[in-house]
């Protein structure tokens, strides 16, 4: 039985196990209040989550991103943290990126860092982009031109008057008439570069500059880091509105956001990162394996071992092991050609190069065949991966090199299979027809003799001796038909073949 409390003191209870029950419920909303406070001040200090955007900007890092900033907003998170150090990359990954951080509901700050570190090409975009822009002592960014997949400047323009530098009056040329008419404008008709050329830098120019103007920063630089390749260090950059501040360290740049505030999908938020747990997400193991294999190096190397193995098992089917890795080589390496921006001029000069080397094991060119193979995959190499985008390219070192060593591999494998096939059979019935044996022992009809190290049954229409050769002319069964040879071997002669 329980006493419910009155007005005079507390609840008591009766002793037993129904009292013990009553002092679990009394404690109860204490315990409740408890934790809902815990989750109150968890969720007033806040998380932010930070992701590495390192190296060049791929597919593989465009989904870990886009995730990361994804999986911030449903987890709850108050801030998402890019601290970046890029060189540049595709187009369209980094428009992702974009997209992600115009669309979170959560704040995204980009953070420039550490020291040295830089925002070049695409990730100049990234930073203007995001809610907060900040940069670490000695960085940079900009250098945002579009480049083709030929490597050439998109469009070449020349570079428009800057604001408040008087232009350069032009010069007479003896070879142009006073009255000539002025070039025409880049993105007039018949203007410098392709009509395609002068669309893609347009294009990226008002791209670039309404991602400044979204948040208010320096529109007109922005649009010069496309034309003219600007670049700013960081110093520079907070002093022209591009970035908004500049920390040192993590713990500091916690510091500045504290209590700025900013537009998330038009509605102001004020930011508060005092006492905010900063969590790293690491990319999982299948966005690191696909950042290793998109990589230009991986590429050509995946692609010469799925040649090779395919290469293998046609000279020796029924191997299997060269088979499957050559196909899962090759599976992979069109994956990464994919992904990255490749020139297929190049890899028609690199397949033309295997081909060459594959041919001079068959054909007695003096090497002349196999010297065009290996130059031909040298230079295929260095145009497949002559894209001018930034962090895509190839050593020319390693293509070299790597170019040489595979070429002359290869020369090898294809001659050695080729010698080996043109030895004939090795074992079985073929290789014991036109063997050449011992007599164990002399006979008439049936005997036996030595071959390949085993006894034989053997029979001869002819006498044989003792120790003398004989010549396996056919097999029947496990009895062979022999001949003698006219010479005679010691006891201990060896069988030849």
């Amino acid at each position: 039985m329980i006493v419910l409390p009155d007005s005079e003191g507390p609840a008591a209870c009766y002793d037993g196990p129904v009292n013990r029950l009553c002092k679990l419920f009394r404690g109860l909303p204490l315990a409740l209040l408890a934790a809902l406070l815990a989750s109150a001040a968890a969720r007033a200090e806040g998380t932010a989550v930070l992701l590495e955007l390192q190296g060049p900007l791929g597919v593989a890092t465009s989904e870990y991103l886009v995730g990361g900033i994804e999986d911030a907003a449903d987890s709850g998170a108050s801030l998402v943290i890019i601290r970046m150090d890029t060189p540049g990359g595709l187009v369209e990954p980094m428009r992702d990126i974009v997209q992600a951080i115009l669309g979170s509901s959560v704040p995204v700050v980009t953070y420039v860092a550490p020291g040295g570190a830089r925002a070049d090409s695409a990730g100049t975009y990234i930073l203007l982009a995001s809610h907060v822009a900040a940069m670490a002592p000695t960085t940079h960014l900009g250098a945002a031109t579009p480049v083709s997949l030929t490597g050439d400047d998109a469009g070449k323009p020349p570079a428009r008057p800057r604001p408040g530098v008087p232009e350069e009056a032009p010069q007479d040329s003896a070879d142009e008439p006073a009255d000539a008419e002025p070039a025409a404008e880049p993105d007039e008709p018949g203007g410098p570069g392709t009509a395609m050329e002068r669309k893609v830098l347009n294009d990226a120019v008002s791209y670039i500059r309404g991602l400044a103007e979204a948040h208010g920063r320096n529109a007109d630089w922005a649009e010069k880091a496309v034309r003219d390749a600007a670049t700013l260090t960081a110093a520079e950059a907070l002093e022209l509105n591009v970035i908004d501040l500049i920390a040192v360290d993590q713990a500091e740049l916690l510091r500045l956001l504290d209590g700025r505030e900013v537009k998330v999908n038009n509605e102001a938020v004020t930011l508060a990162t005092t006492g905010v747990t900063v969590e790293p997400v690491e990319p999982s193991w299948r966005i690191k394996f696909l950042s290793t294999i998109a990589n230009p190096q991986i590429a050509l190397l995946l692609m010469l071992v799925g040649i090779y193995g395919l290469i293998f098992e046609g000279y020796n089917p029924g191997a299997i092991v060269p088979g499957v890795v050559g196909i899962v080589c090759l599976l992979l390496a069109a994956y990464a050609l994919q992904v990255i921006p490749v020139n297929y001029a190049g890899l028609a000069l690199i397949v033309v190069g295997i081909i060459l080397i594959i041919a001079e094991a068959f054909v007695p060119s003096f090497g002349a065949l196999g010297l065009g193979g290996i130059a031909a995959f040298i230079f295929g190499s260095i145009i497949m991966f002559d894209s001018g985008v930034p962090g895509f390219g190839i050593s020319k070192t390693f293509v070299v090199v790597f170019g040489v060593v595979t070429g002359l591999a290869l020369l090898w494998l294809t001659s050695y299979i080729v010698k080996l096939r043109s030895r004939g059979p090795v074992s079985g019935k073929g290789s014991i027809i036109g063997g050449t044996g011992v007599a164990m022992e002399a006979f008439t009809g049936s005997g036996k003799v030595w071959l390949e190290g085993e006894a034989w049954q053997a029979q001869s229409i002819v006498p044989v001796a003792k120790n003398q050769h004989v010549r396996v002319t056919s097999m029947d069964g496990l009895t062979l038909q022999v001949e003698p040879i006219a010479e005679h071997g010691a006891a201990d002669a060896q069988p030849q073949h």
